[in-house]
């Protein structure tokens, strides 16, 4: 198994470059090409998800994403430090309006990703969240076909 670890500022500019390892970390693991696409929309979607839960949250801590290559698939998980409510929860400092409206902007973000990814686990806590993606990768035998 092999890990690539990358940490960036929650800085909004940086999700590209997240973007862009991730797809060529996946070509590398053997991710079909054919979803290569659905790999990069994906993990901008997470990673822009953790920058707006650090810059909202006021954390200073960055961005985590972990690129995981497997035997027989390939993950990643883009985790956060921001801690997250519990439904009907509100965060100390949160105006009524205001995590209704960040609810909702997480939810369709999730909904997006769970729309471009089979398989999605979404954990979240106190002490901050994580999003793992998987898809499966193809035997290097038949890259070669």
């Amino acid at each position: 198994m092999a890990t690539v670890e990358l940490r960036f500022s929650a800085l909004p500019e940086h999700v590209r470059t997240a973007r862009l390892v991730a797809a060529a970390v996946a070509r590398r693991a053997g991710v079909d090409e054919a979803v290569l696409d659905e790999v990069r929309l994906a993990v901008g979607e997470a990673c822009t998800r953790a920058v707006g839960l650090h810059r909202n949250g006021g954390i200073s801590a960055p961005v985590k994403v972990l690129l995981i290559e497997e035997e027989k698939q390939f993950s990643i998980e883009v985790g956060d430090e921001a801690p997250h409510a519990t439904p009907g929860e509100r965060m100390p400092g949160d105006a009524p309006g205001d995590a209704d409206a960040e609810t909702e902007e997480d939810e369709m973000g999730l909904a997006v990703i769970s729309g471009l990814v089979d398989d999605v686990e979404v954990s979240a806590g106190q002490h901050g969240g994580s999003i793992r993606m998987r898809w499966p990768t193809v035997p290097p035998a038949t890259l070669l076909a």
